[in-house]
């Protein structure tokens, strides 16, 4: 599908506008590299894009959602509303030095962005910086909004945005990832529900008094064993994961008083996992009856599969195609050689198998991958997939890194300050503001992806999967510590979204 302009100039106007914040850009990829802050503390990583931003005329709204870490920027005059959604949270523990080919923390137990969010929000701010000059100079009525997103790595970011009406009155929503391949992701994602089921028993003597205990270890035994039964009774595309976070105590002869265990499950409907969850409350008021104990859980957060928009998806993938691959040269082949080597062939292997992928060669990818080898569910889990439920909603892949190269890896997070990593970058951005651009440019297209998404909604209507009075566990600067694990926080929210 192009739209009915010359989108070859379109296009043209775009990667020139791109090339000339493209220093800025990199520049701020790398310092969100280096602040490597989790989950809903991003506070100097919000500082700077929000600097960057109002020196550049955006309007900027903080707390969003009541979230010190959330912002909305925009630019532009009436018309289409058009919103890059960016990200820059890290992950703990995956401190490593740029560039280095063996494990070289840079920070004892520090952060490292192993998933590459510093290069994706740094893409998507260069997008919207790009489409707000193009608006200008040529005059066109539409704004553009850079959405400054928190804690996608297992903290839900976007899903209580979403509750708070954030995207509320946009036509679009645009977005990529990091990755080692240049693809456009049309592709379902798992919805998933984390709940945390706690028991309360009596302690007592094992050994003098064990009939006056009521044990909660037992309680949370008795719930696994169950639940591993229910695994063959769920469809065969959902998952049960759980892991115990309070035994209890370490002293065998006391009856333990108290027990946690936190479940994960995954399908890609959401309606299966929240049946599921239905299952397992009473799985675990059943393990509470038969030991006597009392039984409470609490979702502590949950997310929405991924609704892809067609339309959003050709248009972005047709631009995708117009702009060609990455343009990489023999240095960045030989530091992808260098990196590679650092890469199992396992790892590698199923790190593209997730993308279907698995059969692509060399160091680096320097095509485009067909859209029609990409399988239609992604084993993972997201908060963009709770803002494709209220917005049309598109994102692609962009190859930033040595192919093959792992998420959640510190392979991944030594290549994030590389040329290779600003080239990808960069790249992605020309294709994203592209097709905003092309949208701005063809309100036709654009109709048709509100068409398909109305229809869809109507169908299925969005109804946020986390309970009104769970709230966002945000983090106040000066609780910060920098480059360790901070207090309960990121046990219970600083995992993987993955």
């Amino acid at each position: 599908m192009e739209p009915s302009e010359n989108m070859h100039e379109i296009d043209q106007e775009i990667a020139e506008r791109i090339e000339a914040y493209r220093p800025l850009c990199s520049h701020l990829s790398d310092r969100l590299w280096d602040f490597a802050e989790t989950a809903y503390d991003e506070h100097e990583s919000v500082e700077l894009q929000v600097r960057e931003l109002e020196t550049n005329g955006f309007r900027v709204t903080r707390d969003v959602a009541g979230i010190p870490t959330a912002f909305i920027a925009e630019a532009g005059s009436e018309g289409p509303v058009i919103g890059f959604l960016g990200e820059y949270d890290a992950l703990p523990q995956l401190s490593q030095e740029a560039d280095a080919t063996a494990r070289a923390p840079r920070v004892a137990a520090g952060n490292g962005h192993g998933c590459g969010h510093n290069l994706l929000g740094g893409a998507t701010l260069l997008a919207a910086l790009a489409v707000k000059d193009w608006l200008q100079s040529t005059g066109r009525p539409g704004r553009v909004r850079y959405y400054g997103c928190p804690a996608e790595e297992g903290g839900a970011g976007k899903v209580f945005m979403t509750r708070a009406g954030a995207f509320d009155g946009l036509d679009a929503a645009l977005t990529w990832h990091p990755a080692s391949i240049l693809a456009i992701d049309a592709m379902a994602t798992l919805a998933t529900i984390h709940v945390r089921f706690t028991f309360t028993g009596v302690a007592a003597h094992a050994a003098a008094a064990p009939h006056l205990g009521r044990s909660a270890l037992d309680a949370v035994t008795l719930m696994n064993v169950a639940a591993n039964y229910l695994r063959e009774h769920i469809p065969s595309d959902a998952r049960l994961h759980y892991a115990i976070h309070d035994t209890g105590g370490i002293a065998p002869n006391v009856v333990q008083a108290r027990a946690e265990v936190v479940y994960q499950l995954r399908s890609p409907e959401l309606a299966v996992v929240q049946s599921i969850m239905e299952r397992l409350r009473k799985i675990a008021q059943g393990a509470a009856m038969m030991t006597g104990t009392s039984m409470a859980y609490r979702i502590e957060r949950a997310m929405s599969n991924m609704r892809p928009n067609n339309v959003l998806s050709e248009l972005m993938y047709a631009r995708m195609q117009a702009l060609g691959p990455t343009p990489f040269d023999e240095a960045d082949r030989a530091f992808a050689a260098r990196m590679q080597a650092a890469i199992s062939a396992e790892e590698a292997k199923a790190s593209l198998q997730i993308f279907g992928a698995q059969r692509l060669s060399g160091v680096l990818h320097e095509g485009v991958l067909p859209a029609v080898v990409m399988p239609a569910v992604l084993s993972a889990s997201t908060d963009v997939g709770d803002v494709s439920w209220v917005v049309p909603t598109a994102r692609c892949l962009g190859a930033c890194f040595a192919l093959g190269t792992p998420f959640h890896s510190w392979q991944l997070v030594a290549q994030g300050k590389a040329s290779v990593a600003h080239k990808g970058m960069t790249h992605t951005a020309k294709i994203m503001a592209a097709t905003a651009a092309a949208l701005f440019a063809d309100r036709e297209a654009l109709a048709q992806a509100k068409e398909e998404f109305r229809q869809a909604a109507a169908e299925h209507p969005y109804k946020c999967p986390i309970p009104d009075d769970v709230r966002p566990p945000v983090v106040k600067p000066a609780a910060r510590l920098r480059g360790t694990m901070r207090g309960a926080f990121p046990n219970q929210y600083a995992g993987v979204s993955a």
